[in-house]
């Protein structure tokens, strides 16, 4: 079968203006919620979009650590090809793809760094080998051969044993939304598009033709 021939019918849900409520982080926890309890693979999973100094895109898949109504948070290396481009440009946009519920969820905002309390926080309860990652590994930048990592991974382990700190390169980033864009596939390729759009502090809800 070649590309153009796929096709699928989108007829699993619908999503109602008046159904979506006037708060969309509401929304989005209840939806998370949902893709988590239908067993959806790394439902936390994001794509995260950023912009370079050259006005270049890029796109990475990021996983959220928490949500509420200050923000989107997830963590990274903050010399990482995206914390470079968000020094530059504090601005990036999410995407949630949640295929077996046939919805995908757009978030735009400036991005600020979490509080050294916050990173420190959660770094706290990641895997010691995530912790030990963390140092091992300089993200984005050219090595050459994964042996590097390992080594790297070697000496973090022997200088800091089973309590390594929080590097100062690694961090929370928090998306402060915007725009949210609520998307349900539905048949004939009539989908439900809900934006919530924040004016003068408050959220304004539309619908989008598909």
């Amino acid at each position: 079968m070649e590309l153009k021939d796929l096709r699928k019918s989108y007829e699993r849900g619908s999503l109602d203006k008046m159904e979506a409520g006037s708060v969309p982080v509401s929304l989005f926890q209840r939806w998370l919620a949902e893709a988590v309890a239908a067993k959806v693979p790394e439902p936390n999973a994001m794509t995260v979009a950023t912009v370079g100094a050259d006005g270049r895109p890029s796109t990475r898949i990021v996983l959220i650590k928490y949500a509420d109504e200050r923000g989107l948070v997830f963590f990274t290396n903050y010399e990482s090809r995206k914390g470079q481009e968000l020094a530059v440009h504090p601005q990036a946009a999410l995407q949630f793809h949640w295929v077996e519920l046939e919805r995908v969820v757009r978030v735009e905002g400036r991005v600020e760094k979490t509080s050294a309390e916050e990173s420190d926080a959660y770094f706290v309860t990641r895997p010691l080998d995530s912790r030990i990652g963390a140092w091992a590994s300089p993200q984005s930048q050219v090595i050459s051969s994964r042996s590097v990592l390992l080594a790297n991974a070697a000496k973090t382990s022997a200088k800091f044993g089973l309590n390594p700190p929080r590097p100062d390169h690694w961090g929370g980033y928090r998306l402060v939304p915007d725009t949210w864009e609520f998307w349900q596939g539905r048949k004939s390729r009539l989908h439900d598009r809900v934006r919530f759009r924040l004016d003068a502090g408050t959220w304004v809800k539309e619908r989008l033709a598909p």
